[in-house]
């Protein structure tokens, strides 16, 4: 038989109070602020690493080129119709090599009009800087090749060399573009292993048809 259990020492226990209310919650933990500055600070540091790597990626557009283009085939442009009412008929062309770089576009050709053998030549240069300015050597190299005549209307600027019955020379800068042309005549030729004298070409005026075909082929080299 069970027994009710007996008390050590007569000490009575009390029986364990039970609770019936609901203790009260605990007030709500303050938020941590370094947290936000941290995260701040993480989106700040990601925005400017952002920005720093799309700057390095935009490539400088370099300078303004106005329109000018490059061209390979630059005789195909240089129509020359002023020179040619002068010098006679175009008979032969031909071109030298094409350069086309990031930094600078090169083209080159010449036509001979009346005769083969000795007729006049005109020789047509179109030089595009793309990187550097060309404006401030563009006078002094003038000087250098002894082209010290200006002319005025034409591009930013003009000079021209006027040779005398062997031709003559107008270089041009308009912008970012250099454009040189060219009339020469042959003095000689050689025949059977012989040199004799070429009769000449009357060039006088020949300027006036030279700065008109400039300023058409400038505006072709825009197209």
């Amino acid at each position: 038989m069970i027994s009710e259990p007996e008390l050590v020492g007569g000490v009575e226990f009390d029986e364990p109070e039970v609770l019936t209310e609901t203790p009260p919650p605990r007030p709500p933990r303050a938020g941590r602020p370094w947290l936000w500055a941290l995260g701040g600070a993480v989106l700040a540091s990601a925005l400017w690493g952002g920005g720093l790597y799309a700057y390095g990626q935009q490539k400088d557009p370099g300078p303004d080129l106005g329109g000018y283009k490059p061209m390979g085939p630059l005789c195909e442009v240089a129509e020359l119709k002023g020179l040619g009412g002068a010098l006679g008929k175009r008979i032969q062309e031909g071109a030298g090599p094409v350069l086309d770089e990031p930094e600078i576009s090169e083209s080159y050709c010449y036509v001979t009009y009346g005769q083969v053998d000795t007729g006049p030549t005109v020789s047509v240069t179109y030089t595009l800087h793309k990187a550097i300015d060309p404006g401030p050597e563009f006078e002094t190299r003038a000087r250098q090749l002894g082209i010290l005549q200006k002319v005025e209307g034409v591009g930013e600027q003009a000079f021209y060399e006027d040779g005398g019955d062997q031709g003559g020379r107008l270089r041009i800068l308009d912008g970012q573009a250099e454009i040189e042309l060219q009339v020469s005549t042959q003095t000689t030729m050689e025949v059977d292993g012989k040199l004799i004298e070429v009769p000449p070409v009357d060039l006088s005026g020949i300027d006036v048809p030279l700065t008109q075909d400039a300023l058409a082929l400038m505006k072709a080299l825009k197209r």
